[in-house]
């Protein structure tokens, strides 16, 4: 039904109506609000409250807060929301919890007062201006969603572009206070683990490339059928715009209930319900009563999908469970190919004519200040110059905590920047830590395993008897050695395409895995990044091993492998291990 827009005096004796009036916030206009319960006529429906799913989340139980969020069709005006949403996101939050005020204290910084402006406020140019979706906003909220948005843009000065951030804002302001909605969208950009809301133009175009390698693979005949109706036009065009077949496609009481699993399992939701979408479009667009006929679809190949989730002819209900229905689609699996896809990416932007991969030293790819901290808290592994020296102590400043950082001989900096340049730019922002090292811990592989195996990602560095220096960047847990595939058995290998080994004397050298460069003829043998064992560690695979390691970490092995293409990383191919040493990052 459509809640007319009559005033609130006149529905004083109507205990349903009322509620609408309860449940969204005073900044929203519910004239146009169709509600939605997804209950057959005369059935009320027996739904979770908001005490439920609280007991679940403080005993820290996801799965099964994720099917009662699942299952839980709650109506679209449902109070539940205003604790529910807030309590969902604050999950995810790293670090202390914001003081009461603090928002306003930003607020005043930014604009100087905490009056609304009357004159509209300038947006942050990470914003899309085409997608400033209100859905139901007053004017007033509309204001307010902009000043939440260049808030986040103030505190947030590493977003440089995030179109779906202004609407996720939007929908939040429908059921909460706008700084209840701040702290939620504070979460959600630096959430502990899973990801929401991308905030670069890279990141956004793997997650397009992303569902539609996904979609070949889980939605075929769909994604073959669309193809058969773009008259030669690449399917490409389509995906670009698969997040706005949700938030800006979808009508709001379907919107509001896959943002019911969304703040909970973030954004591989979308990703599930964007191949439903596709699956249904296929299945009513070939159905032999369908308003949808192929030359339709054809004359208009673009907005067929938008136009299609407009009058979606499913209920919430039956979206959700086709997205959550579509079977062997794991989170292991989308991240496979969300990492995949972000490497071919980046080394596209990396690659000169000549194919190699350019260090660049450009202010993109230099540690920054605060990384230049962190370079320095490296201890003697990447001291690669002879000669003995007393410790040299220093009391750095990181902020406003001081770092003792102690090293045993002079490194040049030179050498301990280009390791890092080499890093993830992402990891390059956290405080490396020492995790285990043959000097301290001792040369046991058990010791190695209790000291780092919970960690992620590792830097491990070797050097040798004869003074080579060498190491590799592993970027999965070493715990997952124990994991088991479908058939109860254990994986030898694991890891992911971001892992690369390097050289730092005599030589200096950094060698990616081969699947950057789009080297895919290998097969297998391409992705043999990590494994291990209570005998062993290896690094790198495919006709040789890159570094090998016995369980006393004191002799070793290095030869080419396919995995990383790489020359044996000391000129013996055999060597005993002066010192090991493997470093974590804090936060990361």
């Amino acid at each position: 039904m459509l809640v007319n827009a009559i005033g609130a005096d006149h529905l004083s004796g109507i205990e349903e109506e009322t509620d609408i009036y309860e449940a969204f916030a005073p900044h929203v206009d519910t004239t146009n609000i169709s509600i939605s319960t997804d209950t057959p006529p005369g059935k009320r429906p027996s739904l979770k409250s908001f005490q439920d799913v609280q007991g679940l989340i403080q005993q820290g139980k996801k799965r099964e807060t994720k099917i009662v969020l699942r299952e839980n069709s709650w109506s679209t005006n449902s109070p539940i929301r205003s604790q529910l949403w807030p309590a969902l996101c604050a999950q995810h939050h790293v670090g202390k919890t914001m003081l009461d005020g603090f928002y306003w204290d930003m607020v005043n910084q930014v604009f100087g007062t905490t009056e609304l402006p009357d004159k509209p406020i300038m947006l942050p140019p990470f914003v899309d201006s085409t997608h400033c979706l209100p859905y139901h906003l007053t004017r007033k909220g509309r204001a307010v969603a902009d000043r939440v948005v260049s808030v986040l843009g103030y505190a947030c000065p590493d977003i440089t572009y995030s179109p779906t951030l202004y609407p996720i804002t939007s929908i939040l302001l429908h059921f909460m206070s706008e700084e209840e909605c701040y702290h939620c969208m504070a979460s959600l950009v630096a959430p502990k683990e899973k990801v929401f809301i991308t905030q670069t133009k890279l990141l956004y175009e793997v997650t397009w490339k992303t569902v539609m390698q996904v979609a070949k693979k889980h939605a075929k005949s769909s994604v073959n059928y669309l193809s058969s109706l773009c008259n030669g036009k690449k399917p490409e065009s389509i995906f670009m715009d698969w997040c706005w077949w949700i938030l800006g496609g979808l009508p709001f009481p379907h919107l509001v209930r896959v943002m019911d699993c969304f703040f909970h399992e973030g954004i591989k939701v979308f990703y599930r319900v964007s191949l439903a979408i596709l699956i249904l479009f296929h299945k009513h667009a070939t159905a032999s009563n369908s308003e949808l006929d192929a030359d339709t679809i054809k004359n208009d190949i673009d907005n067929a999908l938008p136009k299609f989730c407009k009058n979606i002819p499913v209920s919430p209900t039956k979206l959700l469970r086709t997205a959550f229905s579509i079977r062997a689609l794991s989170s292991t699996y989308i991240s496979r190919v969300f990492l995949k896809t972000e490497m071919l990416l980046k080394s596209k932007s990396l690659l000169s004519g000549t194919k190699q991969l350019v260090r660049s030293r450009s202010s993109d790819n230099l540690p920054t200040s605060q990384s230049q901290i962190n370079v320095q808290m490296m201890s003697h592994t990447l001291t690669i110059r002879e000669g003995a020296h007393s410790p040299d102590v220093r009391v750095l400043s990181m902020g406003v905590f001081p770092i003792q950082a102690i090293k045993t001989k002079v490194c040049d900096q030179d050498t301990l920047f280009t390791l890092w340049s080499w890093l993830p730019v992402r990891i390059t922002m956290y405080q490396p830590v020492l995790l285990y090292t043959t000097e301290e811990h001792g040369c046991s592989l058990t010791t190695f395993y209790v000291r780092v195996e919970q960690h992620e990602p590792t830097l491990l560095m070797i050097k040798t008897c004869n003074n080579e220096v060498f190491g590799a960047y592993c970027s999965s847990r070493w715990y997952e050695r124990n994991l088991k595939d479908d058939r109860g058995q254990r994986q030898a290998y694991f890891g992911t395409g971001e892992t690369f080994l390097f050289s730092l004397y005599p030589e200096r050298a950094k060698y990616p895995w081969v699947g950057i460069e789009g080297d895919t003829g290998l097969g297998h043998a391409s992705e043999l990044f990590m494994a291990a064992d209570s005998k062993m560690i290896t690094i790198g695979g495919g006709e040789g091993q890159a570094i090998w390691m016995d369980e006393n970490i004191r002799f070793g092995k290095t030869d080419r492998c396919q995995t990383f293409n790489n020359p044996p990383l000391c000129a013996s191919g055999d060597f005993e291990i002066r010192v090991l040493e493997v470093y974590g990052f804090v936060g990361a």
